[in-house]
């Protein structure tokens, strides 16, 4: 029976794969971008350079995801424009999607540089992170501009089904971070160590090539000539500013719920330590590039899904959602095994402290209980993206992050003293509760629209 259901949804699953696998790569490229960081700084540098990464990226993360999530509105909306044929709309909204995301990174350069640099010192953190925090945090602020413009043209190539070559500009610029962390953090080739300071303009430099690269793709290759005709650099118009902000900003929300979930237990790990803290980082770094994997099948089913939807084919939806649901719970039972089998060797890559090893490793042990939750729960959203459906999921992410995730995790943690493996108690169960709802709520929609739109040919 699995046999005959298989063959008979074949090229939707490796349609679906085909599309997912070079936005997994990409996906996973921005987290690498922070795990270059821990690493190198974990290796080089110490503990406390160590717990003051995790301080930072817990800031950080939260200001990147709102950006990013006001990015992520342009790709629905080309997805379905392209669905309908409406190919110069689809220039229209990549020119608008620029201005907003530019103005958006502005604003939270701003926000931080005037805000956090403030709010951590009143943390309740250990001092000596928190000053070695400062420099770093600054400096990967000023790296939040060059990331949106590239994240700009980067969602419209996906969005029009091109993968392949924001993974190839990702890969590259990874391997360049790398090396130059290495370089500017060590002090190599008569260069002063310049420690987590160095890893810092690593990552700026980095981000800068990546969005003259892929900003030079979108522009000048053949490929999307035909999409971009009506883009016009110095054109605004508010209408659809406004339309990409409509989805952008509550899936935004949707990213702030859940990683300021993540950031909020990285705090509560520093109540309970330093050690506690950087443990924490160790193990949320290798949980967050196996999410990545889930996400990118998201960032798929959302095309596919939106395509589908712009075409009114709700046959074609409900099967792009199903196969991504089953992508994303393969992917993620293999991460767990993994997670499970080498949890004492995996946090070896990233800390040399033994203490920290040995936290680590049982935090993995939990990590590949809800990688399977945190895995369906990103495809949800993506589904729901894909279908216009943004504002229900995002009270479903807060109700499952701060209703219920984040309490139990410092009831945990923190008031009955279980520590940093509480905190991941609580994590978990705030994943579990967003996969539910959200999976209930695609089959409510995907009920409803059934019953109102005709059978499409071609399903």
């Amino acid at each position: 029976m699995l046999h005959r259901y298989y063959k008979r949804n074949k090229r939707f699953y490796w349609s679906t794969f085909a599309l997912a696998g070079p936005v997994v790569i990409s996906q996973l490229g921005q987290t690498l971008v922070q795990t270059a960081d821990t690493v190198v700084v974990g290796k080089f540098a110490g503990t406390i350079p160590l717990a003051a990464v995790s301080l930072v990226h817990s800031v950080f993360i939260v200001v990147m995801v709102i950006g990013l999530g006001i990015s992520y509105g342009l790709t629905p909306l080309i997805a379905q424009e392209n669905g309908k044929g409406n190919k110069d709309n689809c220039g229209k909204l990549l020119s608008n999607s620029l201005w907003l995301n530019v103005a958006t990174a502005i604003l939270l350069f701003a926000l931080v540089n005037f805000g956090s640099m403030y709010a951590i010192q009143h943390m309740d953190q250990d001092p000596r992170v928190v000053e070695t925090a400062k420099p770093y945090l600054l400096i990967l602020m000023l790296s939040i501009v060059p990331l949106m413009v590239f994240n700009t043209f980067k969602q419209f190539a996906e969005g029009l089904g091109f993968t392949k070559q924001a993974m190839n500009i990702t890969i590259w610029g990874n391997v360049l971070n790398i090396l130059l962390s290495i370089i500017l953090a060590k002090g190599m080739f008569g260069i002063t160590p310049l420690g987590i300071v160095g890893v810092g303009y690593a990552t700026l430099i980095d981000r800068i090539l990546m969005m003259l690269a892929m900003s030079v793709y979108v522009l000048r290759s053949q490929t999307f000539k035909v999409y971009i005709n009506k883009f016009r650099l110095f054109h605004v118009d508010f209408s659809r500013v406004k339309n990409i902000f409509k989805i952008g900003a509550p899936v935004a929300l949707q990213y702030v719920f859940e990683v300021g979930a993540f950031a909020a237990a990285s705090l509560i790990a520093g109540k309970i330590g330093a050690v506690e803290q950087a443990s924490h980082q160790v193990a949320i770094t290798l949980a967050a590039m196996t999410y990545m994997m889930a996400s990118g099948i998201a960032s798929a089913a959302t095309i596919k899904t939106g395509h589908s939807y712009g075409k009114a084919n709700m046959q074609r939806v409900q099967r792009f959602a199903t196969v991504s649901y089953h992508l994303a719970l393969f992917f993620m039972i293999i991460c767990a095994l993994i997670f499970a089998t080498f949890n004492q060797y995996l946090p070896w890559l990233i800390s040399n402290d033994e203490t920290v090893i040995r936290i680590s490793a049982q935090l993995l042990i939990i990590a590949g209980l809800f990688q399977l939750f945190d895995g369906t729960q990103v495809v949800g959203l993506g589904i729901l993206r894909g279908m216009g459906d943004v504002n229900i999921p995002t009270l479903i992410t807060f109700v499952a992050y701060w209703i219920v995730g984040i309490p139990t995790a410092y009831l945990f943690g923190v008031y009955w003293g279980i520590g940093v493996k509480g905190v991941w108690y609580g994590l978990t169960l705030g994943l579990l509760t967003s996969s539910l709802l959200l999976f209930l709520r695609y089959r409510f929609i995907i009920k409803h629209r059934m019953q109102h739109v005709p059978p499409s040919v071609g399903d």
